[in-house]
């Protein structure tokens, strides 16, 4: 485990303090967006959900860099159903203007699942298909490695402590500006080795006043080989606060 964390630092500690042109609007070389999210109800139902993402840009010359952290959390009548939390960081060395260079690295928490946690990371090349002003469409592909470890329940059950895989690992990510106001994201990630993983956000952004907005936006998580009594699919559908600086 030591030498899968060693190698993810190493991928990504490139890049941390550099970033590339375009890549955050105007003149600045550092953005970022906030997101907040909570539902309460109580009476005959006690229940409670929160969502919360961080999501970094930084630029510096050729270098673009990425930074995330996201976390999600449900209670019904007091018992926890839903537990997720995500960190990880992406660097882009840009070679033209429409073709770089990637390398990421992530550490993911859901015990729903049936994993302790996920370390993953890839390298690779990326490409913007379409560039408008008002419109992209990026693809990145490229191998990563996927390691895993098991809770002590399914590690009984499958008689292994961890499952890890060589994987290739692909990315479509698609924005349009709809109006002024209002953008339209969709971003699809799979990693394909032993199982296939993929994950696919779409999400729709209005601007309320200001620099704050509302986002809703739906996930879909895919596992083709989940673990014993684990759903192949999960869904993820929020309506959040998002202020931009």
């Amino acid at each position: 485990m030591k030498k899968v964390l060693t190698a993810a630092l190493l991928m990504t500690a490139p890049f941390m303090a550099n970033a590339g042109a375009d890549f955050v609007k105007g003149d600045k070389t550092f953005a970022g967006e906030a997101e907040l999210g909570a539902t309460l109800t109580t009476g005959n139902t006690d229940t409670s959900s929160y969502k919360g993402r961080l999501s970094l840009k930084h630029e510096l010359g050729d270098w673009e860099n990425q930074y995330l952290l996201e976390g999600l959390y449900k209670e019904d009548t007091g018992e926890v159903t839903a537990k997720r939390y995500l960190a990880g960081a992406q660097g882009n060395y840009k070679m033209t203007d429409r073709s770089y260079l990637f390398a990421n690295a992530n550490y993911e928490v859901d015990p729903f699942t049936g994993y302790d946690y996920t370390v993953s990371g890839a390298a690779g090349y990326g490409h913007r298909l379409y560039d408008t002003s008002k419109t992209f469409l990026d693809v990145e592909i490229g191998p990563g490695y996927i390691y895993q470890r098991l809770d002590s329940e399914q590690a009984l059950l499958e008689g292994t402590d961890s499952n890890d895989s060589v994987v290739a690992h692909g990315v479509i990510n698609f924005e349009t500006e709809i109006t002024e106001t209002s953008k339209f994201q969709q971003r699809f990630v799979a990693d394909y080795g032993d199982k296939l993983d993929a994950r696919s956000e779409t999400s729709l952004t209005a601007n309320i006043i200001g620099a704050l907005a509302m986002k809703f936006a739906i996930i879909v998580r895919y596992n083709s080989e989940p673990l014993d009594d684990k759903k192949s699919t999960d869904t993820e559908t929020n309506m959040t606060l998002l202020y931009s600086f």
